[in-house]
């Protein structure tokens, strides 16, 4: 599998504070089935400290333990852009943060509050200078839960939607959980990722969130999605969600 949205870079936004820490997380992701995984620290005003030099700093730093301890997960750079941190950032320097190096791949972080009026023109814009969108977590958000079929326009103007694994199978509550779920049922959700930040409630767990959903669309969201978009590639069709079992049991945490 491939998790296309997680913060384990160390000592560098909201992720693990230690090497140590970082290690741990891919090392959890490792046992999962995981074999690439992109580092997405935050790029927003609340972490000016998130550069490209930085992260490249932290993320050779992670590799090296990673060899060191035998872990065989290839670490991958990004960034995780706020919408309104995006307007801000020249096309090379948003470009310095896509996903797996391609500057024409951006994680873009959805708000937990609120509606961004301007998301499916902004993911239009986008798609009209060759970048694709990938909007994280948006079943996160309380209007997407009240009304997921807001995310039509956003998706129709070419943006793609990542839901977190953790929502997908309950473990971050029934809310997100119905969502992601309301989600799928529409075809309004193309990659499931971890968005780890430690290594309990929101590491490793995109085997046990493909399961929820299903085979052949757990296969879909975790691999052969995030697959071709980091080799540049359209993206292959979407499987039946009726021919697997998007079943998604609800959990009470």
């Amino acid at each position: 599998m491939i998790d296309l949205h997680s913060h384990v870079l160390h000592d560098l936004d909201d992720g693990p504070e230690t090497l140590a820490g970082a290690v741990a997380i891919v090392a959890a992701m490792a046992a999962d089935g995981v074999t690439a995984v992109a580092a997405t620290p935050h790029v927003r005003d609340d972490w000016p400290e998130v550069t490209p030099a930085r992260r490249d700093a932290r993320l050779a730093e992670l590799r090296a333990a990673l060899a060191a301890a035998g872990v065989a997960v290839e670490v991958l750079p990004g960034g995780e852009i706020a919408l309104d941190t995006l307007p801000g950032l020249s096309a090379a320097e948003r470009g310095a943060f896509g996903l797996g190096g391609n500057p024409n791949l951006l994680l873009l972080e959805f708000p937990y509050w609120g509606w961004p009026l301007a998301l499916a023109e902004t993911v239009f814009r986008l798609r009209l200078e060759g970048v694709t969108a990938l909007i994280a977590h948006p079943e996160r958000n309380l209007e997407v839960q009240d009304a997921p079929e807001r995310l039509e326009p956003v998706v129709r103007a070419g943006g793609l939607v990542q839901l977190t694994a953790a929502s997908v199978d309950g473990r971050l509550g029934r809310r997100a959980q119905e969502t992601s779920r309301r989600l799928l049922e529409r075809g309004l959700a193309h990659v499931v990722a971890s968005d780890a930040h430690t290594a309990d409630i929101r590491a490793a767990g995109l085997a046990r969130a493909a399961r929820e959903v299903g085979e052949p669309l757990g296969g879909w969201l975790t691999r052969n999605v995030p697959a071709a978009l980091l080799a540049g590639e359209p993206l292959p069709p979407r499987p039946d969600a009726r021919s697997g079992r998007l079943r998604l049991r609800r959990r009470t945490l």
